[in-house]
């Protein structure tokens, strides 16, 4: 599969950076493999994980239980590879009629969230929610996603379905990898960057998608993380 990238210009300052005009041929046989072996990891270290941070499981229940009404999960239609939808789980971080709020947005905040699907400033977000969106442990739960085979360690993260039309010609391309708990986005900028840069950036990771790849932005994220840098 031939796989030709246009002068997208810099938008990276690290050892991860786009540079333009680049060409890669990635051989079909190596690239099944790849995800095959890929898959074996992702159930192996998420598994280990999962029994590993248990405790941590039980210890964010309680506080969130604690914080605000509601339940303790929340899961969120969204679409993986090949089109097909799943519900990403994440500690819930937002107020019980979190929907309902979007209606009193002000005319700032609804073009925000048109343009970014986000806020930098959410009134729908509990106390204990802000902390937990800034460490990334409300996506913790996401372990069961990959277990179950939604979602791999690292990957383009998924989309909803209003996301998904911002790729235009590219959707194909977008839906033909698992989607990731962590990916090239988030290693580098995360929600500091603007929804175009990012999708510049998944595509990137799925035209270059490699082993040396893969553990450089699992590695950049856990220090982004540990550092709080980046997160919304």
């Amino acid at each position: 599969m031939n796989v030709n990238m246009e002068n997208q210009g810099a938008i990276l300052n690290d050892d991860l950076i786009i540079t333009p005009k680049i060409t890669r041929t990635i051989k079909k046989t190596s690239t099944i493999n790849y995800i095959k072996v890929k898959r074996i990891f992702d159930v192996i270290l998420a598994s280990i994980g999962l029994v590993l941070l248990s405790p941590i499981f039980l210890l964010l229940a309680i506080i969130i239980k604690i914080d605000s009404k509601g339940s303790v999960f929340f899961a969120h239609t969204r679409i993986g590879k090949d089109g097909k939808k799943f519900k990403m789980y994440k500690f819930r971080t937002m107020y019980e009629n979190a929907q309902d709020m979007i209606k009193k947005f002000t005319p700032e905040q609804k073009q925000e969230w048109e343009e970014n699907f986000k806020l930098k400033d959410d009134p729908r977000i509990t106390k204990i929610g802000k902390i937990l969106r800034k460490t990334s442990l409300d996506e913790l739960p996401q372990i069961i996603n990959i277990i179950k085979g939604d979602l791999s360690i690292v990957g383009p993260r998924p989309v909803i379905d209003d996301e998904l039309e911002k790729y235009g010609e590219n959707k194909e391309k977008f839906l033909s990898v698992t989607p990731g708990l962590t990916g090239y986005w988030q290693a580098n900028g995360r929600s500091a960057t603007t929804y175009e840069d990012r999708k510049k950036m998944e595509l990137y990771y799925i035209d270059h998608m490699s082993a040396e790849l893969d553990l450089k932005i699992f590695l950049k994220t856990f220090i982004k993380v540990f550092k709080g840098e980046g997160a919304m």
